[in-house]
């Protein structure tokens, strides 16, 4: 049975992991910036989802399959950079034409739960790095023989770490919407996560290439 010996250097570990930089962080400040506390919210949700089902499938075995496939690998790899620069190229955008919307997307101000909640999913779920570390750190937490219950628990903890962290950052952010709007800063905000996104996205994409 997995001990809290285990279980604190796990979460302390993916709690870590999850404060770094990177494109999660960088979709739900953009979100709840922009669009609210609802919308950082969901978009927070929406990554928690995304954990949610690497810690599952790395318990299970399946994401060390998609490590140890070349293929399969490059593809999700290739999947996940173009969705990040398709995102950071929208705020590029927005940035250009100050804050304006675009012909194909909708105000900022207007980006529903909804929407904001796959953004979040398809932005973790298509991020490979997420599948490698946790092939890498979650085994080395399981029993030699673990139960469901062990597993189960064990995929709780990224779950719910991820979760804390993101919601905190999105009320934190959403409270200071109005700062974050006014037209100067929106544009900036807009810039400095596009750039961030569409570099994350290249070099994603270059690390793909054989």
């Amino acid at each position: 049975m997995t001990s809290w010996g285990q279980l604190v250097p796990f979460g302390g570990v993916v709690l870590l992991g999850a404060i770094s930089p990177g494109p999660d962080f960088a979709v739900v400040l953009r979100h709840a910036a922009l669009s609210g506390r609802r919308a950082g919210s969901a978009t927070a949700l929406g990554i928690t989802a995304g954990i949610l089902v690497w810690s599952v499938v790395a318990a299970f075995g399946v994401a060390g399959l998609l490590a140890a496939s070349a293929t399969a690998f490059t593809v999700v790899k290739l999947a996940g950079a173009a969705y990040l620069v398709f995102l950071g190229a929208k705020a590029l955008l927005a940035a250009r034409r100050g804050g304006e919307s675009l012909p194909w997307s909708p105000e900022p101000d207007a980006l529903g739960a909804g929407r904001a909640f796959r953004q979040g999913l398809l932005c973790n779920v298509l991020n490979p790095k997420c599948a490698v570390f946790f092939v890498a750190l979650l085994p080395q937490f399981l029993p030699a023989a673990p139960t469901l219950a062990d597993t189960v628990l064990l995929s709780a903890i990224p779950v719910l770490c991820t979760a804390l962290w993101f919601l905190v950052v999105a009320n934190v952010v959403g409270a200071m919407r109005r700062l974050f709007t006014a037209p100067r800063v929106r544009r900036t905000l807009d810039a400095v996560t596009g750039t961030l996104l569409v570099a994350l996205g290249l070099r994603l994409a270059l690390q793909a290439r054989p």
